[in-house]
């Protein structure tokens, strides 16, 4: 199958460009940031590396010659032809640069036996684990099920743009590319990875797998890297295994305030049991805002999130180089001069403090991030944050000032050619979606949101060293910009913010819990047990809830007449007047919506209330002369009208005006419930 060969290519370029721009990928596993020896396996850094910069590399290489043919009807046939080519030549030449390098097969290898026998018995259960959880999360939420594709409860509102983007390449041909629940205008969503899932649908591969593969593999990718990240900090297994628990089951209140509230004589299990839905007492946490279910309906994300990682890898231990030579420095002129003098000259005043010592890394690394800015452009903004503090008090600036330059430029150019206009509007907001936005009222939030989290984390940064306090610090400042700006309409966007800050201060969480347990008093280690279930029990409890809620679906059939109407009889360049829809039969025929679901196009930044009165000027014409004149002003190809036209309480349907102006091309259903399509290039009369 074609769509297979496409991630094998992805993983072999991957592997090629990791060898060559990489090369010291497979030393990062052994030792911590700060020198002493581990044994970890390298390809928990190495695999993921190859399939994030393999994954990214190609898809934008298959996107671009799609793009230089998309006057052609199907561009992706071109562009695949394309990438697979430019993509096999590279790997050719990447390899034998690899081979040229690392010497003959089969010391490579015995080094790869050497590698294998790293893995302990814990780390083989953490991967089992982690799969099985991803898979199920993955399959229980998108499957495909006796001919019918079953989109599940918790993801299927999400699921809406993201259904229609990748059915408007791999049925239609979306370039120059435009937002499917507001056709007409520019792209200001990251879209890349629905391109992905898309292009993979396009190469046979049915649409659930297209989901879910690469979607699984890049949160598996996720899950080893920050594996590999807490034991690099953290010095022990055991702080890797509790940081992957706290990532995938978040702390917070919520199920201890749920307890408390069942009424004197309600069974606690039985309350448990019946509920069907997500819990929280702060805005928006119902809907399943802050646990497992956002890596199932923003599946985008953890790839961002995974390539993250890997730059965090590359770059903190710079950080480590400066505070190692700080102290040093201080130790050997205690005497004859004061702390501050000399780490402030340590710091601010020597080369090693500014000098680049590998340019290649930090441009490969300023590339990876700026060209994930369209598959997740929040990640990318979040990793910039994070290597800005860590730059303050770290060795070698100018690689990260080079990273940093490369990266935003890569984003604004991609803006640009993406986006008419800004792409952003940045402002102060002060206390993210708190119901009370006032510094007592945010704090409350945050601590109802993530329960006994904050004070774990207080531990942590008094157990810690120097070097952990400030990483603490610069994992903290997205969590800071989330509740301090606002770089869209729909501040609730910022939560990924938040996620990512407390995803990797649950690192510290796990050593501070890990160094208590390890004392001899027996209190402590009760103490840290208690703390462990205290800190996950809400994040379990909201994994049951994921399952549940997901054993009811949105059922599509894979051959349903409309669906494949649309596919065979419209591309992307045709715009579709239709009611709000969310997702239904015409979104996954890969519709261009005039104006699809409000809310989504909103929170992109499109001005969808001029838009719904348009919308109603349309449907309520009362002569074929206005309409045509409407439909010509706003390109419009087709007009749907079905019950939710004949119901909408936005606006009066005249039954009469569409019908007397144009072809129906499309009917069926019958009364209230028929729905008919009418094309506009069929003018009646003409």
């Amino acid at each position: 199958m074609l769509a297979v060969l496409y991630l094998v290519l992805c993983f072999l370029l991957g592997y090629g460009l990791c060898s060559v721009v990489f090369p010291n990928l497979k030393n990062i596993t052994g030792s911590r940031f700060s020198g002493e020896k581990l044994s970890l396996c390298s390809y928990f850094v190495q695999v993921p590396a190859w399939y994030l910069t393999g994954t990214v590399a190609m898809t934008w290489l298959t996107y671009l010659f799609a793009y230089a043919f998309k006057s052609k009807e199907k561009p992706l046939i071109y562009g695949n032809l394309g990438s697979m080519i430019v993509g096999g030549l590279l790997i050719v030449l990447l390899l034998w640069l690899s081979l040229r390098k690392h010497g003959k097969k089969t010391e490579r290898q015995n080094m790869a036996w050497s590698e294998l026998k790293k893995i302990s018995v814990g780390e083989y259960v953490l991967m089992f684990l982690s799969l099985f959880l991803i898979i199920q999360l993955m399959w229980i939420t998108f499957h495909v099920k006796n001919g019918e594709l079953q989109v599940g409860y918790s993801v299927f509102s999400d699921f809406s743009p993201h259904l229609g983007m990748i059915r408007s390449f791999s049925y239609g041909n979306n370039f120059p590319t435009q937002y499917s629940h507001f056709a007409g205008e520019d792209i200001r969503y990251h879209f890349l990875f629905q391109f992905l899932v898309g292009n993979l649908e396009f190469l046979g591969m049915r649409i659930d797998y297209a989901f879910n593969i690469p979607s699984a593999l890049s949160l598996f990718a996720a899950v080893m890297l920050l594996y590999v990240l807490a034991v690099k900090i953290g010095g022990k297994r055991s702080v890797g295994y509790l940081t992957c628990l706290f990532f995938a089951f978040r702390s917070s209140k919520s199920l201890f305030i749920f307890l408390s509230k069942v009424p004197e004589g309600t069974s606690l299990l039985a309350a448990l049991k019946d509920n069907t839905e997500f819990i929280g007492y702060t805005t928006n946490e119902a809907w399943g805002l802050w646990n497992l279910n956002v890596y199932c309906n923003q599946r985008h994300l953890a790839l961002g999130l995974a390539v993250m990682l890997l730059i965090l890898l590359f770059f903190i231990p710079h950080l480590y180089a400066l505070f190692e030579r700080v102290k040093a420095a201080i130790e050997q002129r205690e005497k004859e001069e004061s702390t501050f003098a000399v780490a402030v000259r340590e710091i601010f005043f020597t080369k090693e403090g500014w000098m680049i010592k590998d340019l290649g890394l930090c441009v490969a690394a300023g590339i990876l991030l700026g060209i994930l800015a369209f598959f997740n452009g929040a990640v990318t903004i979040a990793a910039l944050l994070i290597l800005f503090l860590i730059a303050v008090f770290a060795d070698r600036r100018l690689e990260f000032l080079v990273t940093a330059v490369i990266a935003t430029g890569l984003s604004v150019l991609q803006s640009s050619f993406f986006i008419k206009g800004s792409a952003i509007s940045t402002s102060f907001y002060f206390g993210f979606i708190a119901e009370n936005r006032t510094f007592f009222g945010v704090i409350d939030y945050i601590e109802r949101l993530l329960g006994i989290l904050p004070i774990v984390l207080l531990v942590a940064f008094l157990l810690s060293k120097g070097v952990e306090k400030w990483l603490m610090a610069c994992v903290s400042l997205p969590f800071l910009f989330a509740f301090t700006m606002s770089l869209t309409v729909d501040v609730t966007v910022n939560h990924k913010y938040i996620m990512i800050s407390v995803m990797l201060a649950g690192i510290f969480a796990a050593i501070a819990i890990v160094k208590l347990y390890e004392k001899r008093s027996v209190f402590l280690k009760a103490v840290c047990i208690l703390l462990t279930v205290v800190l996950t029990a809400t994040g379990l409890y909201d994994y049951t809830i994921v399952l549940k809620k997901n054993q009811n679906s949105l059922n599509f059939d894979l051959d349903d007449p409309l669906t494949l109407w649309i596919r065979d009889n419209a591309d992307s360049k045709d715009i579709f007047l239709s009611s709000n829809y969310a997702l239904n039969n015409v979104v996954m025929g890969g519709a261009m919506l005039f104006l699809g679901w409000p809310y989504f196009g909103w929170s992109a930044g499109y001005d969808t209330a001029h838009r719904a009165e348009l919308v109603k000027e349309m449907y309520e014409a009362d002569s074929s002369e206005e309409l045509m004149q409407l439909v010509e002003e706003n390109n419009i190809r087709f007009i749907i009208v079905d019950y939710d036209n004949r119901v909408s309480m936005d606006y009066n349907l005249d039954p009469y005006t569409i019908p007397a102006t144009y072809e129906a091309v499309y009917e069926s259903g019958a009364g209230d419930y028929q729905i008919t399509i009418y094309d506009t290039k069929k003018a009646i009369g003409r």
